[in-house]
This record gives C-alpha cells, structure tokens and sequence, in this order.
C-alpha cells in the first residue's frame, strides 16, 4: 500500500488506495504524517493536505478502481514549464522537505483508473461541491492533469520554503 523511498535526488512516498468510503481520510493522514516526518512547515503540510483531500475524493466520486497518491521533492521547474514527467531533483536524501533548498517544490499526484480529464467548473453558493479543483488553480504554484496508459494523473507543485 505505501512505498517510502528516500534517495540522493529527492524523498518520494506513495500509495495506493481502493476506491471506500475512508479513502479520503486515509489518503489525508498519510500525506499528513509523510510530510510531519519529512519536517515540511504548517502550512505546506496543511495545504498539501487539503488538495490531495479534494483531488481523492474527485477520484472516489468518479471511478471505482485504485486511486494512487505519489508525494516527491523534486527540482523547480520553470512556472510556464508543463507537466512534470519523473520528480527527480533537488531535495535531500534524508527525505527532510523544509531542507530541501530554494529550488525545490513538492509535487503530488493523484491517479486513477478514469482516462477523462477533470473539467473545473464554477460552484453556486449554495452548491455542495464542485470547488476542489479551483482551490488546486488558485493555491498551487503549478498544476496540470496527464493521461496514463490505464487512466490519468491530476498533479500540482508547492514551493518548498528555501
């Protein structure tokens, strides 16, 4: 289910989720504690948290198979760069995230088995959802969807304190 991997080019973790009913606030607690023990700041962790929180409950409301959540440091890209292929970079081989230096970012990605691109839309005030994916526009520094030979990944990139 989880996959912790600390290396020279960045820490990486992942995992893989069935798509039920605690998906989301398993998903949350292991993004949680990745991220506490790697010693990213507050509010890296706490916003990094909420996202994957929207962006796994999209997957669980939508398709019926494995949901996967992949968390690396990785070098900064350019801001007009496009989708990040591999997250190999700049980080630490502690995995320790609020080390990782001034040209570093977090990447997370969020998979699932459905190939169609989530499409944002604009929520009425009374609308009880539809909001996740303008909360991913407006609070990451860049983020994006790609298709996968099984499905598509929804990612997006934090900035790592320097």
């Amino acid at each position: 289910m989880v996959g912790l991997i600390d290396t020279a080019d960045g820490a990486r973790a992942e995992w893989t989720f069935p798509a039920e009913p605690d998906t989301v606030r398993t998903a949350r607690h292991a993004v949680y504690d990745t991220l506490s023990a790697w010693g990213a700041p507050a509010s890296l962790r706490d916003l990094a948290v909420l996202l994957v929180s929207e962006l796994v409950t999209n997957s669980q409301r939508y398709t019926s198979g494995p949901i996967g959540v992949r968390l690396a440091v990785h070098a900064l890209a350019p801001a007009g760069a496009g989708a990040p292929g591999s997250a190999g970079g700049a980080g630490d081989a502690d995995g320790a995230a609020g080390a990782a230096g001034p040209d570093a970012a977090l990447l997370v990605e969020v998979s699932d088995p459905l190939p169609d691109p989530p499409t944002e839309r604009l929520a009425g005030p009374e609308d009880e959802g539809g909001r996740g994916l303008r909360l991913v526009a407006c609070s990451a520094r860049r983020w994006g969807t790609r298709r996968g030979k099984t499905g598509k990944t929804v990612w997006f990139e934090l900035s790592l304190p320097g």
